[in-house]
């Protein structure tokens, strides 16, 4: 019994070890994987995601790009300034990036005796000018007020583009009908390459089961008159665009109520903008309307006293809905009353509820696929309306701002402390905006809305919200960039292009191959079974690897790659180890299982000797080293971590699983040597 659960958990270990690498594999190429999978949704339509198909970071010497080195001059700033402005220096200069559209940038602060620096890493940026003017730019800090200025129309230009552009889409709509219909193109394959629906269009555009009250009532109306596997013969329009449609299975759906409401909200309620009750009148209100009420006086009852806007005009007609379409406290006892009841008062978070359940039916639900060309109109063409409007007042008018704590209760904020004329401007700004907010823009993002609660002439304000310190010291940080812009100097440019980027990845993973290939080789020749293993393991270490690399993002360079094969050495190692310590139980007459589990053991504590000595030495790279020392440092760290697992874990759980299979003696076939029978 006892051997039974030890051979069960080696097969247990033998497949954890086969899922991990195939997890990886995945991870490190997806695209074979992704292939697959669009195969298996188009022809049985499970809806299975695909995975991320993430390309690897890479660094400038990879990929090309920009390093850039400023130092800020920080000459006239007391001491205990210095550090906390060039801290908000490098904030604002990543988010400027960042709006570049910049992928992978790096923003470093460095010391360099009492220079203060910052080390910008732009990778594939080829205008390098351009970046450079972008980030020498002094912050920009704005107070915008809320904009209730009417939206524009769209001008006679824009109408005429508009419609041309509809026009277009809807004859590149036919003509993929026309393709499908009458020619007799596969439907899936042929949304897969041109429907613009992008939620739909790796499923081959399927929507699943779609009900009445979904986002598709358009289809779902075409749906309820079509067969099972029918596509429609002419297009449907939807607010999105032209649709062609194939409907598949039929099912029930959710069941579905007709009712009308009498609301009486009170003080408190969500909603309740007019109250006139509070929430123990708004009961009694209630109650006394629930007495009155029937079906033939319903409707006049809600037009005259629901405090629900739309009564006037619907009589409290809510139409048909389902239950999740409703909050709980409405929807339960709906649909646990009787057809025809009038149930009440009902509380909700709104208020009161005197509820008329009108009517209920059972809906059903259609499989759908759709391949859909999108059409334009006003809202894709004239830009979304600015929520803010610029005042007067920015960062010029701004002295400093600090963190400070509420007398009374303790709470972090942050100050702000005005110069004379921004004294009067905002003075100006809060007397118009109380019971408003007033927005603070950094660099074109938002960092805080406060809302006005009293007009201050003083020159001081305070933004209170639910900050803790950090947070506070960051909105600090950022409000003095703007307002005390530090200058910096740009002291270092360097370009690599992208054409040698691409040469240098490209010899540095022939390097790769070519050295893993050989260590393979010699590892299987000169050990024969266990280095089968050993090779097999090598490869789990190299997708696991690479996977990591990928999923935590790590930045590859030159260095890192080095790095990162100097570990699959020293992977290579562990199993030398390893497989020189069994030799030698063989040799001293130890039966091939007894030789495998203390040649581990007598292994390992050299592997972790050697091993930890390399890794201290690699976070001192990373904390001291600079960032080409640190990319190595870095791809090496990992590499060993999971080097320890490779060699100790997925080598010895395949020697393991095999010992059972050489009870007889050969030791040609195992590797070389002779060690004795198992007793």
């Amino acid at each position: 019994m006892a051997k039974t659960n030890i051979r069960s958990k080696i097969r247990w270990g033998i497949a954890g070890v086969l899922v991990l690498l195939v997890v990886s594999g995945v991870f490190v190429a997806p695209k074979g994987f992704n292939k697959g999978i669009n195969w298996v949704n188009d022809n049985i339509h499970l809806g299975l995601p695909t995975v991320p198909e993430r390309d690897f970071r890479l660094g400038l010497d990879l990929q090309g790009g920009a390093h850039l080195v400023y130092e800020a001059d920080v000459s006239a700033m007391e001491e205990e300034e210095k550090g906390i402005s060039v801290e908000g220096v490098r904030d604002v200069i990543e988010r400027r990036i960042n709006g570049m559209g910049v992928a992978e940038a790096q923003v470093q602060t460095t010391k360099v005796d009492e220079a203060y620096r910052l080390i910008v890493e732009l990778p594939g940026v080829s205008d390098v000018e351009q970046a450079i003017s972008m980030i020498g730019e002094t912050p920009i800090l704005e107070f915008k007020e809320e904009n209730n200025e009417p939206e524009r129309e769209l001008t006679e230009e824009e109408k005429v583009q508009m419609d041309e552009y509809n026009v277009d889409a809807k004859t590149r709509a036919n003509n993929i009908l026309n393709t499908i219909v009458n020619v007799g193109e596969e439907f899936e394959g042929v949304a897969r390459e041109a429907t613009e629906d992008s939620a739909s269009q790796n499923n081959s555009g399927y929507l699943n089961f779609v009900g009445d009250n979904s986002q598709f009532p358009e289809l779902y109306e075409w749906a309820q008159t079509a067969s099972e596997g029918e596509v429609s013969k002419s297009l449907v329009e939807t607010y999105q665009g032209y649709n062609i449609v194939k409907r598949g299975a039929e099912r029930d759906g959710e069941k579905q109520i007709l009712a009308s409401h009498i609301l009486i909200c009170y003080l408190g309620a969500e909603g309740c903008s007019e109250p006139v009750y509070n929430k123990e009148e708004a009961f009694a209100r209630a109650q006394e309307i629930y007495n009155e009420v029937n079906a033939d006086n319903f409707e006049t009852l809600a037009r005259d006293n629901s405090t629900d806007p739309s009564a006037e005009q619907n009589g409290g007609d809510l139409g048909w809905f389902s239950s999740n379409m409703m909050v709980p406290e409405f929807s339960e006892p709906v649909f646990q009353a009787e057809k025809g009841q009038i149930i009440g008062p009902v509380e909700s978070p709104f208020g009161y509820h005197v509820i008329y359940k009108r009517d209920e039916r059972n809906t059903k639900e259609y499989e759908l696929w759709r391949i859909l060309i999108e059409t334009q109109s006003e809202i894709d063409i004239l830009p979304p309306q600015d929520i803010w409007k610029n005042t007067d007042l920015s960062g010029k008018q701004l002295e400093r701002s600090e963190i400070v704590s509420d007398g009374q209760t303790g709470a972090i904020q942050v100050a702000l402390n005005f110069d004379s004329e921004g004294k009067d401007l905002f003075a100006d700004i809060t007397s118009r905006n109380v019971g408003k907010q007033v927005a603070i823009f950094l660099d074109g993002v938002v960092i805080s809305a406060p809302v006005v609660q009293t007009e201050i002439t003083d020159g001081r304000a305070v933004i209170t919200g639910s900050f803790n310190l950090q947070e506070a010291r960051l909105l600090s940080q950022r409000l003095n960039a703007g307002a005390l812009p530090v200058p910096i100097d740009l002291i270092s440019q360097q370009s690599v292009g992208a054409t040698l980027g691409a040469k240098s990845l490209s010899k540095s993973l022939y390097a790769g191959i070519v050295g893993v290939i050989l260590v393979m080789i010699f590892m299987f020749f000169y050990y024969r079974l266990p280095g089968l293993f050993a090779v097999i393991a090598l490869s789990f270490y190299i997708a696991l690897t690479l996977a990591i690399f990928k999923l935590i993002g790590v930045t590859l360079t030159l260095a890192g790659i080095a790095g990162f094969i100097l570990s699959i050495g020293m992977a290579v190692d562990a199993n030398v180890l390893i497989f020189e310590r069994l030799k030698e139980e063989l040799r001293d007459g130890k039966s091939l299982k007894a030789a495998v589990e203390e040649g581990f053991k007598r292994a390992w504590v050299s592997i972790r000797d050697s091993n930890l000595s390399t890794i201290i030495t690699c976070i001192l790279l990373i904390w001291f080293g600079t960032s080409f020392v640190k990319g190595f440092a870095i791809t090496l760290l990992i590499g060993i971590l999971l080097s320890w697992f490779s060699a100790i874990v997925v080598t010895r759980v395949l020697l393991r699983f095999v010992v059972p299979w050489f009870k007889n003696r050969d030791g040609g076939v195992f590797f070389v040597g002779t060690y004795n029978e198992e007793k």
